[in-house]
């Protein structure tokens, strides 16, 4: 049963993650998954994947189709060769073992982005990121930062265009493999559904500011938070 109680303020953390991804080009699942994995795992990764397909429709729409496509190619295809494994951790793995795995996530990915790792653009690299999608992205939700760091040299639009295809087709491949596995839920698509609205706001309010935000101290204060959620849900989960 749907706890609505809980579903409805969880959609401000929705609202949030998508005024990141927005304006950065990912973020929202970075965002919101530390809140969902501790006061609702049980719509993880699922209502989360229905956020993560929906919003890349609406940047694809507006946005221009500013797509690295090689790059986008090779790593939906690692990220369809490894969705298996993200959909075994999702049937095998307890909740709690899960929400220690959405934390480990964001803190690396707060660590790749604070080191400044130097990854360039190659058909390897796109592979490697995108089969670490396809187990990340399943089981958790959060897929993005990996092909992120392989864009991080290519312009901006060119990064949020291509992000943007690759959470679309991703989130259908975890979706369909989820379901196959019978590790999606009905209620999981309702709170999916039910947070849609929060994520068009999100988008709607990060329009007028995308080309004046200071994306340095937009990063920072990303990083700061999500270093701070992660290691509140690892710490919350080793405890409990």
């Amino acid at each position: 049963m749907t706890d609505w109680g809980v579903v409805l303020p969880l959609g401000l953390a929705l609202f949030a993650g998508a005024f990141v991804q927005s304006s950065v080009g990912f973020g929202m699942a970075l965002v919101a998954a530390p809140f969902v994995v501790v006061f609702a795992p049980d719509l993880m990764p699922g209502a989360l994947l229905v956020t993560s397909f929906s919003l890349p429709v609406v940047q694809l729409v507006h946005a221009p189709a500013d797509i690295a496509w090689r790059p986008l190619g090779i790593a939906l295809g690692g990220r369809a060769l490894l969705t298996p494994v993200g959909v075994a951790v999702v049937a095998l793995m307890s909740v709690q073992a899960i929400s220690v795995l959405v934390g480990a996530l964001v803190l690396l990915s707060v660590a790749a982005s604070v080191w400044a790792i130097e990854v360039r653009v190659s058909d390897r690299n796109a592979a490697v990121a995108g089969g670490l999608a396809g187990i990340s992205g399943t089981a958790a939700s959060i897929g993005g930062p990996f092909l992120a760091l392989v864009l991080q040299h290519e312009r901006p639009t060119r990064v949020r265009a291509t992000l943007a295809a690759f959470f679309l087709g991703g989130s259908v491949l975890a979706v369909a493999g989820l379901l196959v596995a019978g590790q999606f839920t009905g209620a999981q698509l309702r709170a999916g559904l039910t947070w849609l609205p929060f994520m068009a706001l999100g988008y709607a309010a990060a329009g007028p500011l995308r080309e004046r935000l200071d994306r340095g101290r937009l990063r920072l204060a990303v990083l700061w938070f999500c270093t701070v959620a992660g290691a509140s849900v690892v710490l919350r989960a080793l405890l409990g």
